[in-house]
């Protein structure tokens, strides 16, 4: 599912990408955290080509977590031409954030 890419910047990244990105705030230490991992994958899986997903450790990036105004763990953010267009705290199922994606790719 993920794939490991260095960027110089989360802005570039977040720039450069051809489709929109949605981003996984989380932190290793977060049960919640880690029941989104499947999840992320079945969503990925359905909507493979229409979306990137790229994980972000809050606790590695703790700057980019303030930045984004990241409180509560698992929170998903969806960038779209380099701007956050939706955001999701907590766990959601697949089916229900396939939908949500659905209507904002």
């Amino acid at each position: 599912m993920a794939t490991n890419k260095q960027f110089n910047s989360f802005d570039e990244m977040l720039s450069t990408s051809d489709v929109p990105v949605l981003v996984d705030f989380y932190a290793e230490w977060c049960g919640p955290c880690q029941m989104m991992g499947p999840i992320l994958e079945q969503v990925n899986a359905q909507l493979q080509g229409r979306l990137r997903i790229v994980k972000i450790d809050t606790e590695k990036y703790t700057e980019l977590a303030s930045q984004h105004e990241i409180y509560a763990l698992p929170t998903l953010v969806l960038f779209k031409d380099g701007r956050a267009v939706d955001r999701v705290e907590g766990v959601l199922q697949a089916p229900q954030l396939v939908q949500r994606l659905q209507g904002l790719l």
